[in-house]
């Protein structure tokens, strides 16, 4: 009879190596992500565009046309509007770029106005809280002044233009090809399932996640339109120059959740400063800014995304940034789209439904099991 122990089971002992396999995954993913970024932002900028349109592919089918003619009609149209949306920027960006030295000056004149009366402020209110030392004189701090040099923006830009139009080519290219290759992946994807179950779970799935990611674009779509015309319509009645500027700005930059408001704020603001005749009214300009943006995200994008589009706001932020780090503005653009597709591939997969209730805003999550 042997004296060893008989083998028994660890069951805290699996858990470790799970949880370290799983963070070692997750390190190598983030290091790729970031280290591939030049190849793999296109790559799923035009798969995510292929997923949208692929809604209006088939209805351009159904009306007559084959699919690479819709899809050149689909790409020739996002090229057009691209071409436009850079023809209205490039102007107004280019002067701004020109005039940075006396923009900057603008800038830190007005900013000692604000200096000055918030000096004013302090002044008087050391003086009322220090009257027995009435004599002595709180000596001025010291004014950092704020040199602004011409770095040489524009000759940046031209340096990193041929990357970002090589870039934005291979999007336009592979988004034509995915598109006018028709529903061939979806025919790929169900051959190489063993099940017809699981064939047709995962039709299911790619329809679905086309369906909602479309109704989420579009939906977005239509309302930063909205609020850039209101934008638009707010600086003029403000007397901000190049109000339509504004429109087209506010209008992209509300793609980016928090974050495009904050900015589009501050660029509000500064342009204010450099063009009104007082900081309180630049100031009044951005307030009209951050008010119409808030009422966009707290009432009109809730009421029409949909129950099933609402995504943690919490998630949503941290994922916006996490991407921003990853891949710049690209990665802010394509975090929301991305979660919405995590989200609902969590919702047909039973092992991921609590994964996708975390990621769903507070009130709209689903019973595990319910049916769909």
């Amino acid at each position: 009879m042997s004296g060893e122990a008989p083998d028994r089971p660890h069951p805290a002992g699996g858990a470790a190596p799970r949880w370290a396999v799983i963070g070692i995954f997750l390190i190598l993913l983030i290091h790729t992500l970031a280290y591939a970024r030049a190849f793999l932002m296109p790559l799923v900028l035009a798969v995510l565009l292929a997923l949208v349109f692929s809604p209006l592919r088939r209805m351009l089918e159904r009306a007559g046309l084959g699919s690479g003619p819709a899809a050149l009609l689909i790409v020739g149209a996002l090229l057009a509007g691209l071409v436009a949306g850079i023809a209205t920027l490039a102007a107004p960006a280019s002067e701004w770029i020109d005039q940075a030295p006396q923009i900057g000056r603008q800038i830190e004149e007005r900013m000692r106005e604000l200096r000055g009366a918030a000096e004013g402020m302090r002044e008087a209110a050391e003086q009322v809280d220090s009257i027995a030392k009435a004599g002595e004189t709180p000596s001025d701090p010291e004014v950092q002044k704020v040199v602004v040099e011409n770095s040489g923006l524009a000759a940046d830009l031209a340096l990193f233009a041929p990357g970002i139009l090589a870039q934005i080519a291979f999007t336009l290219i592979l988004l034509f090809f995915l598109l006018a290759s028709g529903d061939m992946f979806y025919e790929k994807l169900v051959y190489a399932m063993p099940t017809f179950g699981d064939k047709r779970r995962a039709i299911r799935i790619a329809h679905d996640i086309e369906r909602k990611l479309s109704r989420y674009l579009f939906t977005i779509t239509l309302i930063n339109v909205l609020l850039g015309i209101a934008i638009g319509g707010a600086m003029w009645a403000l007397g901000m120059p190049n109000p339509l500027l504004f429109a087209v700005i506010g209008s992209l930059l509300n793609y980016i959740p928090f974050l495009g408001s904050m900015i589009g704020v501050l660029i509000a603001v500064i342009v204010g400063m450099i063009s009104l005749d007082s900081a309180g009214e630049a100031l009044m300009a951005g307030g009209a800014y951050f008010v119409l943006t808030a009422v966009e995200g707290q009432l009109i994008t809730p009421w029409f995304v949909g129950r099933s589009l609402q995504l943690n706001t919490v998630v949503v932020f941290v994922s916006v940034t996490l991407w921003a780090w990853l891949w710049s503005v690209t990665g802010m653009l394509l975090a929301t789209p991305l979660l919405v597709m995590i989200r609902t591939l969590c919702e047909h997969i039973p092992a991921l439904e609590s994964f996708g209730n975390f990621l769903s805003a507070r009130g709209v999550e689903r019973p595990p099991g319910e049916e769909r």
